[in-house]
Protein backbone atom coordinates (compact mmCIF):
# COMPACT_ATOMS: atom_id res chain seq x y z
CA UNK A 1 0.00 0.00 0.00
CA UNK A 2 1.20 3.40 -0.92
CA UNK A 3 0.08 6.97 1.03
CA UNK A 4 0.72 9.77 -1.72
CA UNK A 5 1.07 13.31 -0.92
CA UNK A 6 2.50 12.83 2.16
CA UNK A 7 3.39 16.47 4.20
CA UNK A 8 5.34 16.76 7.63
CA UNK A 9 5.96 13.33 8.53
CA UNK A 10 9.22 12.12 9.54
CA UNK A 11 9.55 8.41 10.63
CA UNK A 12 12.25 8.26 13.16
CA UNK A 13 11.02 11.13 14.88
CA UNK A 14 7.35 10.39 15.44
CA UNK A 15 7.75 6.34 15.54
CA UNK A 16 10.87 6.68 18.03
CA UNK A 17 10.58 9.84 20.22
CA UNK A 18 9.16 7.89 23.16
CA UNK A 19 4.93 7.75 22.26
CA UNK A 20 5.22 4.10 20.67
CA UNK A 21 7.00 1.32 21.93
CA UNK A 22 7.13 -1.45 18.82
CA UNK A 23 8.80 0.04 15.99
CA UNK A 24 12.46 -1.23 15.28
CA UNK A 25 14.36 1.27 12.74
CA UNK A 26 15.74 -0.85 9.82
CA UNK A 27 19.25 -0.37 8.08
CA UNK A 28 16.94 1.53 5.29
CA UNK A 29 15.65 3.95 7.37
CA UNK A 30 12.16 2.15 7.21
CA UNK A 31 10.63 1.04 10.64
CA UNK A 32 8.90 -2.46 11.00
CA UNK A 33 6.49 -3.12 14.22
CA UNK A 34 3.06 -4.07 15.03
CA UNK A 35 0.27 -2.18 15.53
CA UNK A 36 -3.50 -3.59 15.62
CA UNK A 37 -2.23 -6.40 15.53
CA UNK A 38 -0.60 -6.07 12.03
CA UNK A 39 3.27 -6.44 11.20
CA UNK A 40 3.61 -3.56 8.76
CA UNK A 41 7.02 -2.07 7.68
CA UNK A 42 6.65 2.12 6.98
CA UNK A 43 9.04 3.44 4.38
CA UNK A 44 8.93 7.35 3.59
CA UNK A 45 10.35 8.09 -0.14
CA UNK A 46 9.72 12.00 -0.40
CA UNK A 47 6.18 12.74 -0.10
CA UNK A 48 5.41 8.52 -0.52
CA UNK A 49 4.51 6.45 2.37
CA UNK A 50 4.91 2.72 1.62
CA UNK A 51 3.24 0.33 3.98
CA UNK A 52 4.56 -3.21 3.57
CA UNK A 53 2.01 -5.76 4.89
CA UNK A 54 -0.46 -3.95 4.50
CA UNK A 55 -4.19 -4.35 3.22
CA UNK A 56 -5.94 -1.82 1.21
CA UNK A 57 -8.95 -2.22 3.28
CA UNK A 58 -6.54 -1.09 5.60
CA UNK A 59 -6.04 2.48 4.36
CA UNK A 60 -7.71 4.79 6.62
CA UNK A 61 -6.60 3.08 10.00
CA UNK A 62 -2.70 3.94 9.20
CA UNK A 63 -3.94 7.22 7.58
CA UNK A 64 -5.72 7.67 10.90
CA UNK A 65 -2.42 6.61 12.81
CA UNK A 66 -0.54 9.05 11.48
CA UNK A 67 -3.35 11.79 11.96
CA UNK A 68 -2.86 12.45 8.34
CA UNK A 69 -5.91 14.30 7.62
CA UNK A 70 -4.11 17.19 10.50
CA UNK A 71 -2.57 20.30 8.30
CA UNK A 72 0.62 19.85 10.74
CA UNK A 73 2.13 23.14 8.85
CA UNK A 74 -1.28 25.40 9.87
CA UNK A 75 -0.55 24.05 13.52
CA UNK A 76 2.67 24.77 13.50
CA UNK A 77 1.91 28.12 12.24
CA UNK A 78 -0.45 28.91 14.83
CA UNK A 79 1.93 28.02 18.03
CA UNK A 80 5.11 29.89 16.24
CA UNK A 81 2.56 33.02 17.33
CA UNK A 82 2.58 31.95 20.75
CA UNK A 83 6.42 32.48 21.57
CA UNK A 84 9.79 33.05 19.94
CA UNK A 85 10.79 29.56 21.05
CA UNK A 86 8.37 28.03 20.03
CA UNK A 87 8.60 29.12 17.02
CA UNK A 88 12.38 27.94 16.97
CA UNK A 89 11.26 24.35 18.05
CA UNK A 90 7.77 24.26 15.73
CA UNK A 91 10.67 24.60 13.32
CA UNK A 92 13.37 22.35 14.13
CA UNK A 93 11.70 18.80 14.18
CA UNK A 94 8.89 20.00 11.72
CA UNK A 95 8.42 15.78 10.94
CA UNK A 96 6.64 14.81 14.42
CA UNK A 97 3.21 13.79 14.21
CA UNK A 98 1.00 12.10 17.25
CA UNK A 99 0.37 8.85 16.58
CA UNK A 100 -3.43 7.69 17.21
CA UNK A 101 -2.76 4.58 18.98
CA UNK A 102 -5.24 1.58 20.39
CA UNK A 103 -5.70 2.91 23.34
CA UNK A 104 -5.50 -0.11 25.62
CA UNK A 105 -2.01 -0.61 24.36
CA UNK A 106 -1.25 2.96 24.81
CA UNK A 107 -2.48 2.65 28.49
CA UNK A 108 -0.58 -0.39 29.44
CA UNK A 109 2.51 1.34 28.16
CA UNK A 110 2.74 4.34 29.82
CA UNK A 111 1.38 2.56 32.67
CA UNK A 112 5.23 0.89 32.59
CA UNK A 113 7.17 3.61 31.35
CA UNK A 114 6.83 4.70 35.07
CA UNK A 115 10.15 5.81 36.37
CA UNK A 116 11.81 3.96 33.53
CA UNK A 117 13.51 4.94 30.09
CA UNK A 118 12.65 4.30 26.75
CA UNK A 119 15.19 1.04 26.13
CA UNK A 120 13.81 -0.80 29.14
CA UNK A 121 10.12 0.09 28.58
CA UNK A 122 10.70 -1.30 25.06
CA UNK A 123 12.27 -4.47 26.63
CA UNK A 124 9.33 -5.14 29.22
CA UNK A 125 6.77 -4.61 26.29
CA UNK A 126 8.55 -6.85 23.80
CA UNK A 127 8.11 -9.65 26.63
CA UNK A 128 4.99 -8.97 27.83
CA UNK A 129 3.50 -9.47 23.84
CA UNK A 130 5.77 -12.22 23.58
CA UNK A 131 4.95 -13.92 26.47
CA UNK A 132 0.83 -13.19 26.61
CA UNK A 133 0.65 -12.06 22.81
CA UNK A 134 -0.41 -14.26 19.58
CA UNK A 135 2.30 -15.38 17.31
CA UNK A 136 2.49 -13.48 14.01
CA UNK A 137 6.20 -14.42 11.90
CA UNK A 138 9.50 -14.19 12.82
CA UNK A 139 9.54 -13.74 16.75
CA UNK A 140 6.82 -10.42 15.86
CA UNK A 141 3.67 -11.41 18.38
CA UNK A 142 0.22 -8.58 18.95
CA UNK A 143 -0.34 -6.53 21.86
CA UNK A 144 -1.91 -8.80 24.99
CA UNK A 145 -5.71 -7.75 25.22
CA UNK A 146 -7.09 -6.10 28.30
CA UNK A 147 -8.88 -9.54 28.81
CA UNK A 148 -6.19 -11.89 28.72
CA UNK A 149 -4.07 -9.81 31.16
CA UNK A 150 -6.87 -9.21 33.41
CA UNK A 151 -7.36 -13.09 34.11
CA UNK A 152 -3.75 -12.98 35.47
CA UNK A 153 -2.06 -12.66 38.92
CA UNK A 154 0.36 -9.76 39.26
CA UNK A 155 2.93 -12.48 39.96
CA UNK A 156 2.06 -14.34 36.29
CA UNK A 157 3.74 -11.44 35.18
CA UNK A 158 7.26 -11.74 36.69
CA UNK A 159 8.77 -12.99 33.33
CA UNK A 160 8.32 -9.55 32.05
CA UNK A 161 10.65 -7.72 34.98
CA UNK A 162 8.28 -4.73 35.33
CA UNK A 163 8.88 -4.99 39.24
CA UNK A 164 6.43 -2.78 41.21
CA UNK A 165 4.41 -1.97 37.66
CA UNK A 166 2.89 -5.43 37.89
CA UNK A 167 0.12 -4.89 40.29
CA UNK A 168 -0.64 -1.82 37.81
CA UNK A 169 -0.64 -3.19 34.91
CA UNK A 170 -3.42 -5.85 36.19
CA UNK A 171 -5.28 -3.72 37.59
CA UNK A 172 -5.41 -1.72 34.71
CA UNK A 173 -6.18 -4.83 32.45
CA UNK A 174 -9.29 -5.53 34.93
CA UNK A 175 -10.49 -2.13 35.34
CA UNK A 176 -10.64 -1.60 31.05
CA UNK A 177 -11.58 -5.61 30.12
CA UNK A 178 -15.05 -5.16 32.97
CA UNK A 179 -15.53 -1.84 31.48
CA UNK A 180 -15.38 -0.12 35.07
CA UNK A 181 -12.90 2.10 32.52
CA UNK A 182 -14.47 2.73 29.08
CA UNK A 183 -11.48 4.01 26.75
CA UNK A 184 -13.63 5.40 23.80
CA UNK A 185 -16.14 6.67 26.05
CA UNK A 186 -12.81 8.91 27.02
CA UNK A 187 -12.29 9.97 23.76
CA UNK A 188 -15.41 12.42 23.86
CA UNK A 189 -16.07 12.95 27.93
CA UNK A 190 -14.46 16.68 29.09
CA UNK A 191 -10.71 16.16 29.16
CA UNK A 192 -10.62 16.40 33.48
CA UNK A 193 -13.30 13.54 33.84
CA UNK A 194 -11.07 11.50 31.29
CA UNK A 195 -7.94 12.51 33.35
CA UNK A 196 -9.92 11.73 36.49
CA UNK A 197 -11.55 8.27 34.99
CA UNK A 198 -8.14 7.44 34.66
CA UNK A 199 -6.43 7.98 37.86
CA UNK A 200 -8.80 5.93 39.79
CA UNK A 201 -6.28 2.90 38.24
CA UNK A 202 -3.80 2.13 41.36
CA UNK A 203 -0.43 3.80 40.08
CA UNK A 204 -1.93 6.20 37.31
CA UNK A 205 -1.27 9.81 38.59
CA UNK A 206 -1.55 12.88 35.74
CA UNK A 207 1.44 12.14 33.92
CA UNK A 208 0.38 8.46 32.66
CA UNK A 209 -3.22 9.75 32.44
CA UNK A 210 -2.14 12.70 29.98
CA UNK A 211 0.20 10.39 27.77
CA UNK A 212 -2.90 7.67 28.06
CA UNK A 213 -5.41 10.96 26.63
CA UNK A 214 -2.51 12.63 24.71
CA UNK A 215 -1.27 9.11 22.43
CA UNK A 216 -4.23 6.35 23.32
CA UNK A 217 -6.93 8.73 22.94
CA UNK A 218 -5.90 11.13 20.49
CA UNK A 219 -6.37 14.36 23.39
CA UNK A 220 -4.55 16.40 21.37
CA UNK A 221 -5.11 19.44 24.00
CA UNK A 222 -3.27 17.22 26.78
CA UNK A 223 0.22 18.60 27.63
CA UNK A 224 1.74 15.75 29.82
CA UNK A 225 4.55 16.85 32.38
CA UNK A 226 7.46 14.85 33.29
CA UNK A 227 10.95 16.10 35.40
CA UNK A 228 12.41 16.79 31.48
CA UNK A 229 9.17 19.09 30.44
CA UNK A 230 8.90 20.53 33.85
CA UNK A 231 12.62 21.95 33.51
CA UNK A 232 12.23 22.80 30.02
CA UNK A 233 8.87 24.92 30.60
CA UNK A 234 10.59 26.43 33.90
CA UNK A 235 13.48 27.54 31.66
CA UNK A 236 11.86 28.49 27.89
CA UNK A 237 8.45 29.15 28.82
CA UNK A 238 8.68 30.48 32.56
CA UNK A 239 5.70 33.20 31.54
CA UNK A 240 3.34 30.34 30.00
CA UNK A 241 1.48 27.19 31.61
CA UNK A 242 0.76 24.02 29.50
CA UNK A 243 -2.95 25.71 29.19
CA UNK A 244 -1.28 28.12 26.82
CA UNK A 245 -0.98 26.32 24.14
CA UNK A 246 -5.00 25.36 23.71
CA UNK A 247 -6.21 22.85 21.87
CA UNK A 248 -3.19 21.76 20.03
CA UNK A 249 -0.97 21.99 23.09
CA UNK A 250 0.01 17.52 23.06
CA UNK A 251 1.66 18.63 19.54
CA UNK A 252 3.49 21.96 21.08
CA UNK A 253 4.45 19.28 24.21
CA UNK A 254 6.44 17.19 21.47
CA UNK A 255 8.16 20.35 19.62
CA UNK A 256 9.55 21.50 22.89
CA UNK A 257 10.22 17.94 24.23
CA UNK A 258 12.46 17.15 21.42
CA UNK A 259 14.06 20.66 20.76
CA UNK A 260 14.73 20.75 24.19
CA UNK A 261 16.62 16.92 24.65
CA UNK A 262 18.35 18.55 21.04
CA UNK A 263 19.56 21.54 22.67
CA UNK A 264 21.30 20.87 26.64
CA UNK A 265 22.94 24.12 26.01
CA UNK A 266 19.76 26.10 26.67
CA UNK A 267 19.66 24.60 30.31
CA UNK A 268 23.16 25.81 30.86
Amino acid sequence: MIISDIKDLALGETLDCGQAFRWKENEDGSFTGVAFGRLVTFRLDGSNLSIDGADESDRKLWSDYFDLSLDYGSVRNELSLLHPTMCDAAKYAPGIRILAQDPWEALCSFVISQNNNIPRIKLIINRLCEAFGDPISDGWYTFPSAETIAALEPDDLAPIKAGFRNRYIIDAARKTASGEIDLESLKTVPVEEAREKLMTITGVGVKVADCTLLYGLHRLDCFPLDVWMKRAMAALFPELTPSSFGKYGGIAQQYIFHYSRMHPELFE
